[in-house]
């Protein structure tokens, strides 16, 4: 038999501890950044469902798997596909996604869908006291894995707690973190309550258990060079400075005075809008992410690539979930209301797919996740619903593979590249400066965790001018100003911005549906540009704008949703008696990615697309400039 693990490296005396204790255990596992966490989790999964003993071996579905982002999921995901020889049927959830499939499993009537992500873990909280869990369909876990746990914060803390509490007595779990890593404290917006919540959750366990076994992993596998090395040493520091939660800003700012210091003495690539730099990106083969402190700075870094024609991706939000534009296109093609695992096949062989996607991995877990179907069968129409309640496996979600990434800091949590670029960060003092009530620890950690992204090269350079950038506070989006208040010569496109209650060419376009369908599955691909191109000039209500048109190429693709019209009126007027001066264009958007909409089988009848009612529609990224007047005129500002 195939060695599962032949392509990883053998498990260390640390990372076999982990592995072979048994499923009762209460385990906590402080991971260091890089020290094979992934892998270590994985073989335990193994461990718990192949143990030799059969008393000890648990089945997949009495172990629950929960991590904080969907790209964690995903490598999880990926690991046990290629290397879980034992444990492939595991299930690995976002604590989000399980949150609500709680919730529709518990109570089916419950919109859960159009309530927020806190509303919904809350929800789940109370769900969870009052026995929902165990009136599953698989009952209580035996064994709980939380992976991610520096980052449980506030409801998502309280709900995993709430879910450990209630199986004290009959659960064992898996823990793993690291307090150096801890970089989501921003969700809790009072500085005070932040400051408490600073390794919380392990503080929760050691009272909570007095049989809790404690154990870590130290030695890291991700930094192959010196430059990849350079913060690894500060990594303990900061572990003790989560801990000691009192009095740790003058630490905290000489740890972060430190961890600067350590990457400015690196050789630095210079101005990021320098020929060489911009070579050196278009050239490098293998992977590279250009790291941000926030979004601003990663929408600046963005417009740059742009302008000099560097291709590259700008990395979404932990939450944004797209189901891909290949499911939309499966069950138009569906002409029955199962697949059999050959029908499923063939179609998928018909319709383009991204790099990376593997057509068996996708049938398993549509499969896994419509099983009441019958054995050997997807249900199309629990296909759709899957995508109308935002219950689409993570694991499949919409990849982000390209090779140039830019990315904020935040946003690159738990992943890994060949080289990391990262803008030269500002001392403590300059931060305070720009912004009140700043958390340093947090700053002093997330500049760790940037350091630490790196197999091979770690260079610093230069920061683009974000001056022009500004916050628009009533919408959440940045727009482009100039040295006036009024001036306004962009904005920011985001989640939503394209219409997708009705397909695109529904209404006397170009284009019919069907047709603009077929020419966004062959013509329309990420990073190419698009114009939003006004329509006419009558505003379509109260506090909206006029409509506007997504054109690529010329060709309308979709159409302005009326979230963007009310944020595009809300930035453009100043005051109450402002006169309004509509672009006649927004151009410099992106297209992110082709996502599958659900929206009335009705509409999808209506445009001929078939009676699931489920389409492709694009979504756009980016920060626009505005045209105003002629067309042909120039880009403002």
């Amino acid at each position: 038999m195939t060695d599962p693990y032949g392509g990883n490296p053998p498990l260390t005396d640390e990372q076999r501890a982990v592995v072979e204790l048994s499923w009762e255990t209460r385990l906590l596992v402080t991971a260091g950044a890089g020290s094979g966490k992934t892998h270590t989790v994985v073989r335990r999964l193994d461990a718990l469902v192949g143990h030799e003993d059969p008393e000890e071996a648990l089945r997949a579905d009495e172990i629950l798997v929960l991590s904080f982002s969907r790209a964690a999921v995903r490598e999880l995901r990926d690991r046990i596909a290629r290397h879980g020889d034992r444990a492939r049927r595991v299930r690995v959830q976002t604590f989000d996604s399980w949150a609500y499939q709680l919730l529709v499993q518990a109570y089916p009537d419950g919109e859960w869908a159009s309530r927020g992500f806190d509303e919904r873990i809350r929800a789940a909280t109370d769900a969870i006291e009052k026995g929902a869990v165990e009136a599953r369909e698989f009952g209580a876990p035996s064994h709980v894995v939380i992976d991610e746990a520096q980052d449980l914060v506030g409801d998502r803390r309280e709900m995993v707690e709430a879910l450990l509490d209630r199986f004290q007595r009959s659960c064992g779990f898996t823990v793993v973190g690291d307090s150096a890593q801890g970089i989501y404290g921003f969700q809790i917006e009072d500085p005070t309550e932040r400051a408490g919540e600073t390794d919380r959750f392990f503080t929760w366990l050691r009272e909570s258990y007095d049989d809790l076994v404690e154990l870590g992993l130290t030695e890291n596998f991700r930094a192959r060079s010196p430059e990849a090395r350079i913060a690894l040493p500060l990594g303990s520091r900061l572990q003790s400075l989560a801990a000691a939660r009192n009095g740790q800003e003058a630490a905290a700012e000489a740890l972060h005075s430190e961890l600067r210091d350590r990457l400015l003495d690196q050789p630095s690539l210079g101005d990021l809008a320098g020929e060489h730099v911009l070579q050196a990106l278009r050239r490098f083969p293998d992977t590279c992410a250009i790291l941000t402190r926030d979004n601003r700075q990663a929408l600046a870094v963005s417009e740059l690539l742009y302008e000099h024609g560097v291709e590259h991706a700008l990395k979404r939000s932990l939450r944004d979930r797209p189901v891909p534009y290949w499911v939309a296109e499966l069950l138009r093609r569906a002409e029955s209301l199962t697949l059999t695992e050959v029908r499923f096949l063939e179609l998928l062989a018909e319709i383009p797919l991204p790099e990376g996607v593997e057509p068996q991995r996708c049938w398993r877990s549509l499969r896994a996740a419509t099983r009441r179907t019958g054995r050997g069968l997807v249900d199309v129409a629990a296909v759709r619903r899957l995508v109308a309640e935002r219950r689409f496996p993570d694991e499949l979600g919409d990849p982000e593979s390209a090779r140039l990434t830019v990315s904020t800091v935040h946003r690159a949590k738990g992943l890994e590249y060949d080289r990391v670029v990262l803008l030269s960060p500002p001392t403590v003092a300059e931060l305070r400066k720009a912004h009140e009530n700043l958390d340093v620890p947090a700053e002093a950690r997330a500049l760790y965790v940037a350091m630490t992204r790196a197999r091979h090269d770690l260079y610093p350079v230069t920061s683009p001018d974000t001056a022009r950038i500004r916050s628009h506070r009533a919408s959440g989006r940045w727009y482009l100003g100039g040295w006036k208040k009024y001036e306004r010569y962009g904005v920011q496109a985001l989640l939503g911005d394209i219409h997708s209650e009705e397909p695109s060419g529904t209404h006397g376009a170009d284009m019919s549906a069907v047709d603009t369908q077929t020419y966004l599955l062959e013509h329309v691909r990420p990073g190419e540009a698009v114009t939003l191109r006004l329509r006419h000039s009558l505003p379509m209500g109260q506090n909206q704008s006029p409509p506007y048109d997504l054109v690529h190429r010329d060709r309308v693709i979709g159409e302005a949703s009326e979230r963007f019209r009310r944020d595009l009126h809300a930035v453009e007027t100043i005051s109450r008696s402002w006169n309004v001066t509509w672009p006649a264009e927004i151009v410099g958007l992106r297209v992110d990615t082709l996502e599958t909409v659900a929206g009335s089988t009705a509409a999808g009848a209506n445009a001929g697309l078939g009676d699931h009612g489920v389409w492709i529609a694009p979504r756009i990224t980016g920060i626009g400039r505005y045209r105003r007047g002629e067309r042909a005129g120039e880009d403002e500002g």
